[in-house]
Protein backbone atom coordinates (compact mmCIF):
# COMPACT_ATOMS: atom_id res chain seq x y z
CA UNK A 1 0.00 0.00 0.00
CA UNK A 2 1.53 3.36 -0.13
CA UNK A 3 1.51 5.62 2.30
CA UNK A 4 0.55 8.99 1.92
CA UNK A 5 2.96 12.06 2.36
CA UNK A 6 3.19 13.69 6.06
CA UNK A 7 0.28 15.44 7.23
CA UNK A 8 0.56 19.71 6.34
CA UNK A 9 -0.01 20.10 10.23
CA UNK A 10 2.41 18.54 12.68
CA UNK A 11 2.47 18.93 16.84
CA UNK A 12 5.56 18.44 19.06
CA UNK A 13 5.17 16.89 22.04
CA UNK A 14 8.62 18.25 24.78
CA UNK A 15 9.21 15.24 26.81
CA UNK A 16 11.53 17.07 29.09
CA UNK A 17 9.11 19.72 29.62
CA UNK A 18 6.13 16.93 30.07
CA UNK A 19 8.65 15.16 32.70
CA UNK A 20 9.53 18.64 34.30
CA UNK A 21 6.42 19.39 34.86
CA UNK A 22 5.59 16.42 36.48
CA UNK A 23 8.40 16.69 38.98
CA UNK A 24 7.93 20.36 39.58
CA UNK A 25 4.64 19.51 40.71
CA UNK A 26 5.35 16.13 42.29
CA UNK A 27 7.35 18.33 44.70
CA UNK A 28 4.92 21.36 44.91
CA UNK A 29 2.78 18.31 46.55
CA UNK A 30 5.13 17.64 49.22
CA UNK A 31 4.79 14.76 51.33
CA UNK A 32 1.97 13.59 48.92
CA UNK A 33 2.72 11.94 45.57
CA UNK A 34 1.66 13.32 42.10
CA UNK A 35 -0.13 11.10 39.76
CA UNK A 36 -1.09 12.26 36.11
CA UNK A 37 -4.62 12.78 34.65
CA UNK A 38 -4.37 11.62 31.31
CA UNK A 39 -8.25 11.73 30.42
CA UNK A 40 -9.09 12.60 26.79
CA UNK A 41 -5.96 11.24 25.20
CA UNK A 42 -4.15 12.50 27.46
CA UNK A 43 -5.63 16.10 27.27
CA UNK A 44 -5.41 16.05 23.37
CA UNK A 45 -1.64 15.30 23.00
CA UNK A 46 -2.11 11.71 22.58
CA UNK A 47 -2.05 9.26 25.79
CA UNK A 48 0.54 6.93 23.88
CA UNK A 49 3.04 9.57 23.31
CA UNK A 50 2.60 11.49 27.39
CA UNK A 51 2.18 8.31 29.12
CA UNK A 52 5.65 6.38 28.55
CA UNK A 53 7.22 9.99 28.99
CA UNK A 54 5.27 10.32 32.60
CA UNK A 55 5.98 6.85 33.39
CA UNK A 56 9.56 6.87 32.93
CA UNK A 57 9.68 10.43 35.01
CA UNK A 58 8.53 8.06 37.97
CA UNK A 59 4.38 8.52 37.87
CA UNK A 60 2.58 5.89 39.64
CA UNK A 61 -0.98 6.56 39.50
CA UNK A 62 -2.67 7.36 36.15
CA UNK A 63 -6.29 8.50 35.93
CA UNK A 64 -8.82 8.53 33.24
CA UNK A 65 -12.58 9.18 32.66
CA UNK A 66 -14.06 6.48 30.23
CA UNK A 67 -13.28 2.65 30.11
CA UNK A 68 -12.99 3.19 26.37
CA UNK A 69 -9.60 5.29 27.00
CA UNK A 70 -7.94 2.17 29.25
CA UNK A 71 -6.49 -0.38 26.42
CA UNK A 72 -4.22 2.43 25.10
CA UNK A 73 -2.62 3.19 29.23
CA UNK A 74 -2.69 -0.86 29.38
CA UNK A 75 -0.23 -0.95 26.41
CA UNK A 76 2.69 0.70 28.88
CA UNK A 77 0.80 0.31 32.23
CA UNK A 78 0.72 -2.52 34.70
CA UNK A 79 -3.24 -2.66 35.55
CA UNK A 80 -3.26 -1.70 38.62
CA UNK A 81 -2.07 2.30 38.22
CA UNK A 82 -4.87 2.91 36.47
CA UNK A 83 -8.30 4.17 37.68
CA UNK A 84 -11.26 5.25 35.99
CA UNK A 85 -12.82 8.18 37.19
CA UNK A 86 -16.17 7.72 35.51
CA UNK A 87 -16.76 4.31 37.71
CA UNK A 88 -18.58 1.29 36.29
CA UNK A 89 -22.02 2.42 35.10
CA UNK A 90 -23.35 -0.44 33.48
CA UNK A 91 -22.25 -4.32 34.46
CA UNK A 92 -20.24 -4.46 31.20
CA UNK A 93 -18.14 -1.64 32.68
CA UNK A 94 -17.53 -3.38 36.14
CA UNK A 95 -16.87 -6.89 34.04
CA UNK A 96 -14.05 -5.35 32.10
CA UNK A 97 -12.76 -3.57 35.82
CA UNK A 98 -12.26 -6.92 36.81
CA UNK A 99 -10.84 -8.80 34.11
CA UNK A 100 -8.59 -6.03 33.65
CA UNK A 101 -7.57 -5.49 36.85
CA UNK A 102 -8.20 -1.67 36.42
CA UNK A 103 -9.53 0.24 39.33
CA UNK A 104 -13.12 2.02 39.23
CA UNK A 105 -13.88 4.99 41.35
CA UNK A 106 -17.23 4.47 42.64
CA UNK A 107 -19.27 7.42 42.88
CA UNK A 108 -22.76 6.34 43.83
CA UNK A 109 -24.50 3.66 45.84
CA UNK A 110 -25.74 2.28 42.40
CA UNK A 111 -22.45 2.22 41.16
CA UNK A 112 -21.01 0.34 44.65
CA UNK A 113 -23.76 -2.24 43.98
CA UNK A 114 -23.07 -2.60 40.84
CA UNK A 115 -19.36 -3.35 41.89
CA UNK A 116 -20.13 -5.63 44.48
CA UNK A 117 -22.39 -7.65 42.68
CA UNK A 118 -20.06 -8.30 39.80
CA UNK A 119 -17.46 -9.61 42.43
CA UNK A 120 -15.97 -6.34 44.44
CA UNK A 121 -12.36 -5.94 45.00
CA UNK A 122 -9.93 -2.68 45.66
CA UNK A 123 -11.91 0.31 44.17
CA UNK A 124 -11.16 3.80 44.56
CA UNK A 125 -14.11 6.36 45.68
CA UNK A 126 -15.29 9.60 44.92
CA UNK A 127 -17.50 11.80 47.08
CA UNK A 128 -18.59 15.29 46.68
CA UNK A 129 -17.47 18.05 48.81
CA UNK A 130 -19.36 20.86 46.78
CA UNK A 131 -18.65 20.43 43.01
CA UNK A 132 -22.15 18.76 42.88
CA UNK A 133 -21.09 16.61 39.56
CA UNK A 134 -20.14 12.54 39.91
CA UNK A 135 -19.49 11.91 43.39
CA UNK A 136 -20.83 10.09 46.71
CA UNK A 137 -23.00 12.66 49.14
CA UNK A 138 -21.43 12.57 52.33
CA UNK A 139 -24.94 11.66 54.03
CA UNK A 140 -24.47 8.52 52.05
CA UNK A 141 -20.94 7.22 53.57
CA UNK A 142 -22.52 5.19 55.97
CA UNK A 143 -25.04 3.38 53.29
CA UNK A 144 -24.47 -0.91 53.54
CA UNK A 145 -22.70 -1.31 49.86
CA UNK A 146 -20.46 1.93 50.55
CA UNK A 147 -19.32 0.86 53.95
CA UNK A 148 -18.74 -2.76 52.19
CA UNK A 149 -16.11 -1.12 49.22
CA UNK A 150 -12.32 -2.11 50.14
CA UNK A 151 -11.59 1.51 49.04
CA UNK A 152 -7.72 1.86 47.66
CA UNK A 153 -8.03 5.59 47.73
CA UNK A 154 -10.30 7.88 48.63
CA UNK A 155 -11.01 11.50 46.68
CA UNK A 156 -12.72 14.54 46.21
CA UNK A 157 -12.36 17.19 43.59
CA UNK A 158 -12.04 20.77 44.21
CA UNK A 159 -14.48 23.22 41.85
CA UNK A 160 -12.63 26.19 42.36
CA UNK A 161 -9.41 25.73 42.94
CA UNK A 162 -8.26 28.22 40.20
CA UNK A 163 -9.58 31.28 42.32
CA UNK A 164 -9.05 32.75 45.85
CA UNK A 165 -12.47 31.29 46.58
CA UNK A 166 -14.02 30.46 50.04
CA UNK A 167 -15.30 27.32 48.48
CA UNK A 168 -11.76 26.03 48.51
CA UNK A 169 -11.74 26.33 52.48
CA UNK A 170 -15.20 24.97 52.95
CA UNK A 171 -14.39 21.77 50.75
CA UNK A 172 -11.03 20.83 52.16
CA UNK A 173 -12.72 21.25 55.65
CA UNK A 174 -15.27 18.96 54.53
CA UNK A 175 -12.82 16.48 52.53
CA UNK A 176 -11.80 16.33 56.27
CA UNK A 177 -14.59 15.12 57.56
CA UNK A 178 -14.89 12.39 55.18
CA UNK A 179 -11.36 11.62 55.34
CA UNK A 180 -11.68 11.06 59.39
CA UNK A 181 -15.36 9.20 58.89
CA UNK A 182 -14.29 6.66 55.96
CA UNK A 183 -11.13 4.20 56.18
CA UNK A 184 -9.03 4.45 52.86
CA UNK A 185 -5.41 3.64 52.13
CA UNK A 186 -4.79 7.48 50.35
CA UNK A 187 -6.55 10.51 50.47
CA UNK A 188 -6.58 12.58 47.32
CA UNK A 189 -8.38 15.86 47.05
CA UNK A 190 -5.88 18.21 44.89
CA UNK A 191 -5.48 18.47 41.19
CA UNK A 192 -3.36 21.26 39.08
CA UNK A 193 -4.51 24.12 40.75
CA UNK A 194 -5.02 22.67 43.67
CA UNK A 195 -1.37 21.92 44.60
CA UNK A 196 -0.51 25.73 44.51
CA UNK A 197 -3.20 25.78 47.23
CA UNK A 198 -0.77 25.12 49.63
CA UNK A 199 0.22 21.40 52.04
CA UNK A 200 -3.40 21.84 53.49
CA UNK A 201 -4.58 20.27 50.10
CA UNK A 202 -2.11 17.55 49.39
CA UNK A 203 -3.19 14.40 51.05
CA UNK A 204 -1.55 11.64 50.12
CA UNK A 205 -1.75 11.83 46.67
CA UNK A 206 -2.12 14.86 44.20
CA UNK A 207 -3.88 14.45 40.62
CA UNK A 208 -2.32 17.03 38.42
CA UNK A 209 -3.72 17.54 34.57
CA UNK A 210 -3.45 20.53 33.09
CA UNK A 211 -0.16 21.43 34.64
CA UNK A 212 1.41 18.45 32.96
CA UNK A 213 0.90 19.32 29.86
CA UNK A 214 1.72 23.33 30.22
CA UNK A 215 -0.90 24.33 31.83
CA UNK A 216 -1.08 27.63 34.59
CA UNK A 217 -4.10 27.33 36.24
CA UNK A 218 -3.09 29.71 39.12
CA UNK A 219 -0.26 31.96 38.94
CA UNK A 220 1.97 30.52 41.43
CA UNK A 221 2.59 27.69 38.79
CA UNK A 222 3.80 30.29 36.03
CA UNK A 223 7.53 30.54 36.82
CA UNK A 224 7.60 26.43 37.30
CA UNK A 225 5.77 24.79 34.32
CA UNK A 226 7.44 24.52 30.70
CA UNK A 227 5.22 24.52 27.47
CA UNK A 228 5.22 20.94 25.89
CA UNK A 229 2.55 21.65 22.74
CA UNK A 230 4.33 23.25 19.84
CA UNK A 231 1.85 23.16 16.84
CA UNK A 232 2.87 24.07 13.45
CA UNK A 233 1.04 24.23 10.26
CA UNK A 234 2.28 24.65 6.42
CA UNK A 235 1.60 27.24 3.73
CA UNK A 236 -0.53 25.59 1.04
CA UNK A 237 -0.35 28.69 -1.27
CA UNK A 238 0.89 32.59 -1.53
CA UNK A 239 -1.08 35.64 -3.38
CA UNK A 240 -0.48 39.13 -4.29
CA UNK A 241 -4.00 40.88 -3.04
CA UNK A 242 -4.72 44.71 -4.30
CA UNK A 243 -6.01 47.42 -2.60
CA UNK A 244 -9.77 46.52 -2.23
CA UNK A 245 -9.38 42.66 -2.21
CA UNK A 246 -11.61 40.98 0.44
CA UNK A 247 -10.29 37.97 2.56
CA UNK A 248 -12.29 34.44 3.20
CA UNK A 249 -16.14 34.06 4.07
CA UNK A 250 -18.19 37.60 3.86
CA UNK A 251 -15.18 39.27 3.46
CA UNK A 252 -14.51 40.63 6.70
CA UNK A 253 -11.08 42.07 5.77
CA UNK A 254 -10.46 44.33 2.70
CA UNK A 255 -6.75 44.77 1.75
CA UNK A 256 -5.93 48.51 2.15
CA UNK A 257 -2.97 48.24 -0.01
CA UNK A 258 -1.08 45.38 -2.09
CA UNK A 259 -0.19 42.41 0.22
CA UNK A 260 1.52 38.95 -0.07
CA UNK A 261 -0.88 36.39 1.77
CA UNK A 262 0.01 33.11 2.73
CA UNK A 263 -2.80 30.24 3.24
CA UNK A 264 -2.11 28.08 5.78
CA UNK A 265 -3.43 24.22 6.76
CA UNK A 266 -5.03 25.49 10.03
CA UNK A 267 -8.43 25.70 10.56
CA UNK A 268 -11.53 24.59 13.22
CA UNK A 269 -11.55 21.26 11.91
CA UNK A 270 -8.38 20.86 13.97
CA UNK A 271 -9.00 22.55 16.77
CA UNK A 272 -8.05 26.57 15.83
CA UNK A 273 -11.53 27.67 16.24
CA UNK A 274 -13.66 30.95 14.92
CA UNK A 275 -12.70 32.50 18.03
CA UNK A 276 -9.15 33.48 16.62
CA UNK A 277 -10.54 35.47 14.00
CA UNK A 278 -9.16 38.79 13.71
CA UNK A 279 -7.21 38.44 16.69
CA UNK A 280 -4.88 35.24 16.24
CA UNK A 281 -1.30 35.37 14.46
CA UNK A 282 1.04 32.44 13.33
CA UNK A 283 5.09 33.05 13.89
CA UNK A 284 7.67 32.46 11.79
CA UNK A 285 10.89 32.87 13.74
CA UNK A 286 10.51 35.69 15.65
CA UNK A 287 8.17 37.54 12.82
CA UNK A 288 4.69 37.62 13.41
CA UNK A 289 2.47 37.37 10.51
CA UNK A 290 -1.83 38.65 11.92
CA UNK A 291 -4.66 36.34 10.52
CA UNK A 292 -6.50 38.57 7.76
CA UNK A 293 -10.47 37.38 7.71
CA UNK A 294 -12.13 34.71 9.17
CA UNK A 295 -10.82 31.01 10.61
CA UNK A 296 -12.04 28.59 8.02
CA UNK A 297 -12.99 24.96 8.71
CA UNK A 298 -9.15 23.64 6.98
CA UNK A 299 -7.18 27.18 6.05
CA UNK A 300 -6.29 30.26 7.75
CA UNK A 301 -4.87 33.45 5.52
CA UNK A 302 -1.66 35.55 7.07
CA UNK A 303 -0.26 38.90 6.21
CA UNK A 304 3.49 38.07 5.31
CA UNK A 305 4.46 41.57 5.08
CA UNK A 306 7.06 40.54 7.86
CA UNK A 307 8.31 37.28 6.17
CA UNK A 308 7.98 37.62 2.57
CA UNK A 309 10.24 35.44 1.81
CA UNK A 310 8.01 32.53 2.39
CA UNK A 311 6.37 29.64 0.39
CA UNK A 312 4.19 27.14 -0.64
CA UNK A 313 5.48 23.93 1.72
CA UNK A 314 6.90 26.47 3.94
CA UNK A 315 6.04 25.72 8.28
CA UNK A 316 4.57 28.65 10.27
CA UNK A 317 4.14 28.01 14.13
CA UNK A 318 0.99 28.30 15.93
CA UNK A 319 1.89 30.53 19.10
CA UNK A 320 0.33 27.74 22.10
CA UNK A 321 1.45 29.19 25.28
CA UNK A 322 -1.68 28.12 26.93
CA UNK A 323 -2.15 31.18 29.58
CA UNK A 324 -1.33 33.52 26.56
CA UNK A 325 -3.39 32.03 23.75
CA UNK A 326 -6.74 31.42 26.74
CA UNK A 327 -6.17 35.51 26.81
CA UNK A 328 -6.09 35.92 23.20
CA UNK A 329 -9.08 33.64 22.17
CA UNK A 330 -11.08 33.50 24.63
CA UNK A 331 -11.00 29.93 25.34
CA UNK A 332 -9.87 28.05 28.16
CA UNK A 333 -6.79 26.64 28.64
CA UNK A 334 -8.07 22.98 28.74
CA UNK A 335 -10.30 23.59 25.64
CA UNK A 336 -7.12 24.99 23.72
CA UNK A 337 -5.59 21.08 24.26
CA UNK A 338 -8.15 18.98 23.89
CA UNK A 339 -9.63 20.69 21.17
CA UNK A 340 -6.22 19.53 18.90
CA UNK A 341 -7.53 17.71 16.03
CA UNK A 342 -6.51 14.16 14.86
CA UNK A 343 -4.99 15.62 11.61
CA UNK A 344 -2.20 17.41 13.88
CA UNK A 345 0.45 15.04 13.22
CA UNK A 346 2.06 14.26 16.83
CA UNK A 347 6.18 12.89 17.96
CA UNK A 348 7.94 13.34 20.84
CA UNK A 349 11.22 15.40 20.36
CA UNK A 350 12.86 17.69 22.88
Amino acid sequence: MIQPPPAPLRLRIDPQALAGNWRALDAKSGAARAGAAVKADGYGLGAMHVVPVLRDAGVQDFFVAHWCEVPALLAHLPPGQIAVLHGPVTAEDAAYALGTGVRPVINSVQQARLWLGAGGGLCDLMVDTGMNRLGLPPSQLNEPDIARLQVHTLHSHLASADEDSAQNREQLALFRQVAGARSAGRRALANSAGIALGADYAFDLTRPGIALYGGTPRGELADEIRQVAFPQARILQVRQLDAGDRVGYNGVFTAPGPMRVATVALGYADGYLRAWGGRGVLHAGTDRLPLLGRVSMDMVVADLSAAPHLGPGDWLDVPYTLHDAAQASGLSQYELLTLLGPRLERFVAG
